[in-house]
Parts: C-alpha cells; structure tokens; sequence
C-alpha cells in the first residue's frame, strides 16, 4: 500500500502575501486658533500655491507607506498639511468649512449573502481632503481609521470574510483577496487530523506534512504511524480516537463497518463458497471436485503454509491459501463469542485432510468482510482450478496474475450486481462462454442490498488489486488483465496452458 506525503505551507505563517501587519491608534483634533481674512492678507498666494504642491508630493509618499502594510493614521499632533493649507485658504477667502457628516444618501456597507464583506469600493479623495471608507463608501471623519488593502476604512466595516466580526488584531490573514482573522483562516483553511481531531502540526521547517491514505483520503499526524493507532486489517483505515473497534483473537483490529458484513466461522462461509462456484461455472470453468473451504485463525493458516510445499506466497499477510498436501488443519466450526469489543471465546476443531486430488483444501482467514473474504476465495478458486486442469507449474507472476484477474472479475459482478450475484453476463463479457444464471440462494452468508460503505468497500478491494507493486500480484495482474481484455478469458488461459505465459 503507497501511503502518501503531503507537505503544504503553513497559513499561519509570517508571509508577503495575505497577511498584513499594523496596529489601531486615536485620531485626534488639532485646535487651532481661527484664522480670519485680515491675518491672512500678507500670506503671498505664490507661496500658498508651492506650499500646497509639497504637501500633496508628502501625501502621495505617505499613502505608498500605507500600502505596505496596515496602519492607523494618528492626528494627535497635528492635521495634514495640506488640510491646514485648505482651512487656510478657505478661511483666507471667508469660505466655510464645517465638519461634514456622513451624507444620508451613502451607500450601506456592502456584504453578500453571507454576511461577508465584498470587494472594497474604489476609494476617493475629494478635492477637500476627505477620506471614502473602503466598506460603507460614507466619508471617513475625525476618529480612528485604517490604512491597508489599498484603502482606508471604519474600523467597524473592515470585517473578517469568515465570521463577519470587525478585525481588530494587530495581524490578519488574507485569502483571494478577502481579509480574515488568522484564528478563522486556520479554522477554514489548515488541515485537521482525520485521527485525534487536532490541527497538524508543522514541521520543523514550519511546512504542514501529513500522511494520506491513497484511496480514501484519510488525513492524519505522521506520527499516528509509531504511536500504536489502531488500523483496521480490512480497510486499512487509521481508527480516529474516538471511534470503537473490535480486537481479534490474533490482535487484528476490525473496524465495526467492516465488522457489519464479516465472515467469522466455516459454516457461515458456505452460502458464500457456492455463489464463487457458480461465478465459475458460468465461466464455463466449473470445479467438478468438491473441495473443502475451511475458516482459520492466522496461527493455523501460517502452520499451513510451513507445511505445504507447493504455491507462490508474497503477500505481507497471507490471507487465504489452496492446499495440495494432507493435513491436520484447526477450523474454526462456530462463530466466536464478542463481549466488550473483543473476541472472548473461540469454537475450533481439528480436520484432518486427505489427498483425493491435486487439491486437498482451501483455508481462508476468518473475520474479513464478505467482499474481501470473496474475492479471497475466488483467487484461490483459481489455484485450484489450475491444478485440477493439468496446467504445468506456472512462474509466480503468471499464476498470482491469473488468479488476482479472477478475484477482480469476482468483485466487478458483485458491484454490478448490487444485491448480490444474480448477473455476471456485464464482466464475463471477456470469456467466450456464455454465463449461466444464478438466483439468489436462501441463507446466503451477509448477502442482499449493501450499504454505500460497503459498495465503497468493494472499490476499495479492486484498487487494492489494481495498484498491488509486488512483482507477483500486482505486474502478474497488469498483465493478465490486459491480455483478458484483449484476447477474451479462454483464448488468455489457452495460451498459458501452452506457453507458460500470458499473450503480447
């Protein structure tokens, strides 16, 4: 199984873009003496005019500063100059100059449905000297006010795109162009572990990395990985801390969805050890001797295989095996006891078994979902088949392939099933042999409409097959499955009987 790393910047981090930096501080109001008409008679207007030419060059650096970052602008010294110059001047030519009050007519602040701030209108500066909130567009008087985003603004209208509380920090986030308090941007936008529900941490280069399952996107710490998080044996998910499993005799770990469908004794598997026979038969590759299908623990399972000397086994666990050679084998003959989310007692006895054929049995390990227990046996359904029909021994990736195209044959009909096994005719399509019918048979083992997790489960197994690395399992199925797809089941199995491999 290729588990995935994933490396994202941290959005909690000090960086140029989306993050601005400043701090809220007092506008206040210089008070002047009033100026009149005779005070100013001498003030040369040549003069006033190379004045006012400064002070607008200043004010043009001052709001390139401002773009930088966000600031307050703080007028408890003095006013700009060029408002001094304009009341100067205004008052020089006896003309009025009263605080000028938002105008009833402004347009409200603008929010989308949401409650969120929309872009900022375009902010003008009047030929008086006013400032235009970015939010309200309602001009901005003597008080506090800030300087970033390009514009200038109430400090109740420059708001969080997320919770649409104002922004009061002295550092915000910024995200396509919206303004957010840092806490909401991690909230939205930094990744939360899938297992203990935490933010994950960065590392030490202050990068987010994270472990992801490649099929069902699971996110979680890297080091859930050492730190004895429970996954469950079938699915392979990491169990969240909160979630409950059931513990295995053998330690295994079964979540309680797979639980839901799994096959736990050998008299609970037959129904289900019938409908592959039939898979087969309707492959016109029927299995004319019967042989028994045995439900073990891994210990019996792992002794088994010790004691068998024929067959390929490069899977990390061994999960089912077609046995050629006479055995004792423990069975498991009831479903075990469960009490407090562990398997309390377990019901086995010993079979003895006799070579009448090539094939003496076929164990499977017990506890697995019934789809995973199925495509199990339908892969060792083929060992067996292989060497009831005579065919020579085969190399590792050429039987394993062989075998593995079938399990994934057997999943393809299930899923397109639905409810079971009642059409295979879509995926034997590839075969030369027509499929026969079969209904669905009474006491079938976990069988009827599945649940959405359980078709998910299904495509689970399949993408388990399909991106197998192993040389055997996973190459042998590439191009086994290729060559079916092109020249049809029996002219592929054909081909092998005579050469040894699959055709080009």
């Amino acid at each position: 199984m290729g588990w995935l790393t994933k490396i994202l910047k941290g959005s909690s981090q000090r960086i140029s873009k989306g993050q601005y930096h400043g701090k809220y501080e007092d506008d206040t109001i210089w008070e002047g003496p009033s100026s009149s008409v005779d005070q100013l008679a001498d003030f040369d207007r040549e003069e006033l005019d190379r004045a006012i030419a400064l002070s607008i060059a200043e004010e043009e650096e001052e709001e390139e500063r401002d773009e930088k970052g966000k600031k307050v602008v703080d007028n408890e010294s003095q006013l700009d100059e060029d408002e001094l110059l304009a009341k100067a001047i205004q008052e020089s030519w006896n003309v009025g100059s009263p605080h000028r009050s938002p105008s009833p007519h402004s347009p409200p602040p603008r929010y989308n449905n949401y409650g969120s701030l929309l872009p900022p209108y375009p902010v003008h500066y009047p030929s008086g000297g006013h400032r235009m909130c970015g939010g309200c567009n309602s001009e901005i008087g003597h008080g506090r006010y800030l300087s970033c985003m390009g514009a200038v603004w109430h400090p109740e209208c420059f708001r969080c795109h997320s919770c649409s509380h104002p922004i009061s920090d002295y550092e915000f986030s910024m995200s396509e162009n919206r303004p957010y308090h840092k806490s909401c941007y991690k909230d939205l936008h930094h990744p939360k572990c899938d297992v203990c529900k935490n933010f994950i941490p960065t590392n030490a280069a202050g990068l987010i990395e994270y472990r992801a399952h490649p099929f069902w996107h699971q996110k979680y710490c890297p080091g859930h990985e050492q730190d004895g998080t429970p996954r469950c044996c079938s699915c392979e998910r990491m169990e969240p801390v909160d979630a409950r499993y059931l513990i295995l005799d053998d330690g295994r770990k079964l979540c309680l969805e797979c639980l839901d469908s799994s096959i736990m004794d050998t008299h609970e598997c037959q129904p289900l050890y019938l409908e592959i026979q039939e898979f087969y038969e309707g492959l016109n590759m029927k299995v004319e001797q019967q042989i028994p299908l045995l439900l073990v623990e891994r210990q019996a399972l792992n002794e088994a295989m010790e004691g068998e000397k024929n067959g390929h086994h490069h899977m990390a666990e061994t999960r089912g095996l077609c046995l050629s050679e006479e055995q004792t084998v423990s069975t498991i003959s009831r479903r075990p006891r469960i009490g407090g989310y562990r398997i309390t007692g377990m019901f086995t006895e010993p079979y003895r078994l006799v070579r009448q054929c090539e094939v003496t049995a076929i164990l499977i390990l017990y506890g697995l979902p019934r789809l995973l227990t199925g495509s199990i046996l339908a892969h060792e359904m083929m060992h067996a088949w292989l060497r009831l029909k005579g065919y020579p021994n085969l190399s590792s990736d050429v039987e394993e392939g062989i075998c593995q195209v079938l399990a994934h044959m057997w999943l393809d009909s299930e899923i397109l099933a639905g409810s079971g096994s009642s059409s295979i005719s879509n995926v034997t399509s590839a075969s030369t042999s027509s499929s026969s019918s079969s209904s669905s048979l009474p006491g079938s083992s976990k069988k009827g409409k599945r649940s959405e997790f359980e078709k998910k489960l299904g495509d689970y197994f399949k993408h388990q097959i399909e991106s197998d690395t192993s040389a055997a399992y996973g190459d042998g199925f590439r191009e086994g499955n290729k060559a079916v797809l092109k020249y049809g089941l029996r002219s592929t199995l054909d081909h092998i009987r005579l050469t040894g491999t699959f055709p080009c």
